[in-house]
């Protein structure tokens, strides 16, 4: 393991996998579509397997890492899918092995040029690399959006590990060696209950540092506040996350 790794989700590994949003079919489909073969496909920061579960449709075989053992241990099983507790910069796979890499929500915590180096490594002559990332969500209602917009960046804003940053500007300051290929528009989308929004938010690494610092728990704070707004706490609303895609050879 990276002796620089910081694992910020084992605190909430277990949440993380149970109410974690999902990646858009879409968006596999597209990347299968850029990959001249599907044998291998290597998810890199996997954390509980979400983007991996979405490429395993699309490749024989996914080998899906993370330096988080906590969060390997809560991967959702697949039978394409070989989970391996490894760091960003050193997969274990042959030379030129690969058709596809991708790194879901992880590119900002890991170190990139390492991470590069092994991808072009591993990557077959004209194989694909695609990293995005989810930027902040938008819930139906303008009043309920208000509230958790200022509990991102208010309530908990200053518990964001400072990486947080290269997600909100949708990793357009980050490098990215590889020749671009542009990428269709894709978000995540999710019809929520109170309480299901609600522990997305406890699944948050920023709040698990909350609580551990003060001692209370942010959220309890939000809901109070939602519930008068919400109404029925049974009834769903839209809830949206931007994707930002890097893509190339």
């Amino acid at each position: 393991m990276s002796r620089d790794f910081k694992d910020h989700f084992a605190a909430v590994s277990a949440d993380y996998v149970r109410i974690r949003p999902t990646y858009p079919q879409a968006l596999f489909e597209w990347l299968a579509g850029q990959c001249r073969s599907h044998d291998l496909a290597w998810d890199c920061g996997t954390g509980s397997g979400q983007a991996a579960i979405g490429v395993a449709r699309w490749f024989d075989h996914v080998l899906a890492t993370d330096a988080s053992a906590a969060q390997i241990a809560q991967a959702i099983g697949h039978p394409k899918i070989e989970y391996r507790v490894a760091p960003a910069e050193s997969c274990g796979l042959d030379n030129q092995s690969a058709d596809l890499v991708v790194i879901a929500q992880a590119l900002h915590w890991i170190d990139p040029d390492r991470f590069y180096a092994e991808v072009i490594r591993v990557l077959k002559p004209g194989g694909l690399i695609a990293a995005w990332n989810y930027g902040v969500l938008k819930v139906e209602g303008e009043e309920v959006n208000a509230m958790i917009q200022r509990f991102y960046h208010d309530e908990v804003g200053s518990y964001w590990p400072p990486e947080r940053r290269h997600v909100e500007s949708g990793y357009r300051d980050l490098p990215f060696p590889f020749i671009r290929i542009p990428a269709p528009s894709f978000a995540m989308s999710a019809s929520w209950t109170l309480n299901q929004l609600l522990g997305y938010f406890r699944s948050w690494s920023a709040t698990a540092l909350f609580i551990k610092d003060k001692g209370v728990d942010p959220v309890s704070r939000l809901e109070l506040c939602l519930k008068n707004v919400w109404k029925d706490a049974d009834q769903r609303r839209a809830v949206e996350w931007p994707l930002a895609i890097l893509a190339g050879r």
